[in-house]
């Protein structure tokens, strides 16, 4: 057995175990609705950083990492009840940043995908172009629908 499939049963195994004693066992006014969404544990078994999610905004994520840094001692004892282990891992815990990054993502595609639809329907019911103006088809501004009458642009300083 290798010891990285230890450490990732550890993990498992004490994600359940806090996930049961926050929902059956603690009481902490301070801790709200909240998610395990994963251990960590080192190789050495000797830490693992617990990550969570919870609803609210940023008051209610701090009163509840105050709230689990205070159940953490009582969390730690249950544990050592629980699991063989000859040292049980000291707890961290950390709010789980992935799934707000997650969330804000996958907004930010919805709208994308919104205004491409608006785009779309407002290209297919004949509303006014872009306020870019008239292209041609290689995408070039156009002069009234025309291509430019005067010719092309000449960037040059020497005027060639």
């Amino acid at each position: 057995m290798s010891p990285i499939s230890r450490t990732i049963r550890v993990g498992e195994q004490i994600r359940n175990d806090i996930a049961e004693l926050l929902t059956f066992h603690v009481r902490d006014p301070g801790i709200g609705f909240i998610t395990i969404t994963q251990v960590k544990v080192t190789p050495d078994l000797q830490q693992a950083r617990v990550y969570y999610t919870t609803l609210g905004d940023e008051k209610a994520r701090r009163e509840t990492q105050r709230g689990l840094e205070r159940a953490r001692p009582m969390m730690r004892r249950c544990l050592a009840q629980r699991m063989r282990l000859k040292r049980v891992p000291e707890l961290q815990f950390f709010f789980d940043e992935a799934i707000e990054r997650q969330d804000r993502i996958e907004r930010i595609l919805l709208e994308l995908q919104s205004e491409r639809a608006e785009r779309d329907a407002a290209a297919d019911s004949g509303a006014p172009p872009s306020p870019e103006g008239p292209r041609d088809s290689e995408g070039a501004p156009t002069h009234e629908g025309r291509p430019n009458p005067e010719g092309p642009l000449i960037d040059d300083a020497n005027g060639d």
